[in-house]
């Protein structure tokens, strides 16, 4: 139904973000249910559990599509993963019913030489960094300054101190690149176990994860199936509500729980809150005039306009996530093949 500009700005707000969870779950579970048997032709489903509300989601989803008893739950913890995320995975998995395997990846990162690569890339900023310090990285807000993105190294030293830092992009690359084989790491476990079970992998990104580049190209950015890749964040909370999430993992902060110091996915990627991030994409998506989607986000005009040209940036700086191997011809009989 059209709206004038009268109508926009009476309607949108969160509410505008409101589904119907029964239809949507039968609706996600129907395409699971074609994906495996049609196209991927595979028995099950397997996926990293990370204690997080969108894999608990898919897991539930999972489990309905194609029996608990058919699906297959990873915890792949390492040397700095928060251990309340083992915890809150195991707690998913048993409300679901759902078989799991403990992967311990830390010994594989350490011989890979992830956390040495790492630190040598810190330590250039910070000569006596040692294994005793931890660090993260996060990134400077769209709504401040001059609304570009700019990385800072922090770092905590055993006392407890912490500093930032600016980063020459050599350093932020390196850091970047020794952090990433912990996703690509857990992938390669995950399809180790698809194959040796005839199952798909699922993947866990949001719409607004997956829109923005959020995810590792190869690592969690892999995966035969994405069931939730459409629904906005606020979206995928309502199916948790519905399909009977643990409450402490609905109430648990969004984090990224990759870095040896505690990080929420707003400090370290995203301008907002993951709800108002929701309403800014969905009002850039939709079309819908600036001053609106402010107000329901609670923004100046200013403010918006930031936020708007940050999502942009977002979606230049990470097209390449999406894209597939590019060719110097088309192989056209593959894509005919049935």
């Amino acid at each position: 139904m059209n709206m004038d500009r009268s109508d926009v700005n009476a309607a949108f707000s969160a509410d505008t973000l409101m589904i119907d969870p029964e239809q949507e779950t039968e609706k996600i579970v129907a395409a699971l249910r074609n994906q495996l048997r049609g196209t991927l032709r595979k028995r099950g489903l397997v996926l990293g559990l990370s204690g997080g509300i969108d894999s608990s989601v898919c897991a539930a989803l999972a489990a309905r599509a194609v029996g608990a008893k058919n699906v297959l739950a990873l915890f792949m913890p390492e040397n700095d993963s928060d251990p309340e995320s083992l915890r809150l995975g195991r707690t998913v998995a048993e409300a679901f019913g759902i078989d799991s395997v403990v992967e311990d990846i830390g010994p594989s990162l350490q011989a890979m030489g992830c956390y040495d690569r790492r630190d040598g890339f810190i330590r250039e900023l910070v000569p006596g960094y040692t294994a005793e310090w931890a660090s993260k990285v996060v990134i400077s807000s769209a709504l401040e300054g001059d609304g570009y993105n700019i990385s800072y190294l922090v770092v905590q030293d055993p006392q407890g101190q912490q500093t930032r830092l600016r980063m020459p992009p050599s350093v932020y690359l390196g850091i970047v690149a020794a952090t990433n084989m912990k996703q690509r790491t857990r992938k390669q476990l995950e399809y180790f176990h698809a194959d040796r079970l005839n199952y798909a992998v699922v993947g866990t990104p949001n719409r607004l994860e997956y829109d923005q580049g959020f995810f590792v190209k190869n690592g969690d950015g892999a995966a035969d199936v994405k069931p939730i890749a459409h629904l906005y964040k606020s979206q995928v909370y309502q199916l948790a509500a519905y399909l009977g999430v643990p409450d402490e993992i609905c109430r648990r902060p969004p984090t990224t729980d990759t870095y040896s110091l505690p990080q929420t996915q707003e400090e370290f990627y995203f301008s907002l809150p993951y709800d108002r991030m929701d309403l800014c994409l969905y009002g850039l998506n939709h079309g819908l005039p600036a001053d609106v989607v402010a107000r329901a986000a609670g923004l100046s005009a200013d403010q918006m306009s930031r936020v708007w040209a940050d999502i942009g940036a977002k979606r230049r700086a990470t097209r390449y996530l999406h894209l597939a191997p590019q060719f110097v011809e088309p192989v056209d009989e593959v894509a005919r093949w049935e």
